[in-house]
This record gives structure tokens, sequence and C-alpha cells, in this order.
């Protein structure tokens, strides 16, 4: 099977590009199209994150291991796209490039037949230009309990903190 895939650049401009991939390929081949599509040389750390119906970022999936956390993190180049994504699961979020941040928004719009004669990934559709620098993203609170807790931060003053006595040897 193939799956169709619409990559959106997070941006206020239509930046996107319409891909086609097998399915059983895994999310680092999926890593490597959109790249090229985009124009990027894939030099940058990357990650993928499930995505909810409203773009609410979930579970990573690193493009290798970063330390010794207690947590096994899942990684792209293991994890096949039919294995995680489809009927029910549609969506993903990409980071390319962690300092710069270039966010995508990743779509599987469909699922269909491989074509005789197609070489896969294919690139389908390119729509916009890429533009010079990652355009700005900001984090909004998920919900109105986030917003609450801005009524505390008055109540602490940095310089409070120099009266506390911790152990000189404390590391």
């Amino acid at each position: 099977m193939i799956y169709r895939f619409r990559a959106i650049l997070d941006t206020e401009e239509d930046v996107f590009r319409d891909l086609e991939i097998e399915a059983a390929a895994t999310l680092e081949d999926l890593h490597n199209a959109i790249n090229q599509s985009f124009g990027f040389d894939g030099a940058e750390v990357a990650a993928f994150y499930l995505s909810d119906d409203t773009w609410m970022q979930g579970e990573e999936f690193a493009q290798f291991e970063m330390g010794e956390g207690e947590s096994q993190l899942r990684l792209m180049n293991e994890t096949s796209l039919d294995g995680l994504l489809g009927e029910h699961q549609t969506r993903l979020i990409y980071v390319y490039d962690f300092l710069n941040m270039w966010r995508f928004l990743v779509e599987l719009a469909e699922i269909t037949e491989p074509e005789d004669g197609v070489t896969y990934p294919n690139l389908m559709f390119v729509q916009g230009q890429v533009p010079d620098q990652a355009p700005e993203f900001e984090m909004e609170p998920q919900d109105e309990e986030d917003e609450d807790d801005d009524e505390f931060k008055d109540d602490y003053n940095i310089d409070d903190f120099d009266d506390l006595s911790f152990d000189e040897n404390w590391n």
C-alpha cells in the first residue's frame, strides 16, 4: 500500500508538500522525504510526535537515542508507518532543527495502491516557498488552568532565595 501525506509548514503562508511513500517505510524514510521536498539538507536533529485531531503534541519518535533517561524513546528508524498510522491515527507533528524549530503538520490523507512505474517516495505537489528563516512558534496554554498559574508568579522574588541555608557542599 501507498500512504499519501500532506506536510504543511506551520506558517501563515500556504507552504506544503504532498508526498507518497510506501506504507512499510519507516518514520526515518518519511523524515528524509520531507527534508528533500522542502529543500533541507537533513543535517539537523528532528523528531516526530503523534498528534490528535486538534494538533496537540503526543508521544515522541526520536531520530536517535538522546541519553540514558528512564523511559525509552521510540526511534524513527524502528517505527514503520503502517504500524503507527491508519484510519484512526492520521496526524503527526514533525520538528526539524530544534534550534530554529521548523514545525510541520503532517497528515495521512489517503491510503492507495502503488502505481506501476512510480518510484517511492514520490513528491506529488508543491505549494509555496520555504521562508529563509523558520517561522516563530509560540506555545499557547493548553487549557484555562495554565493561565491561572500566572497569578502566583508575582508572589516569588528571586532575591528571597539568597537567605536559604543550603549546605556549602550541596551539588
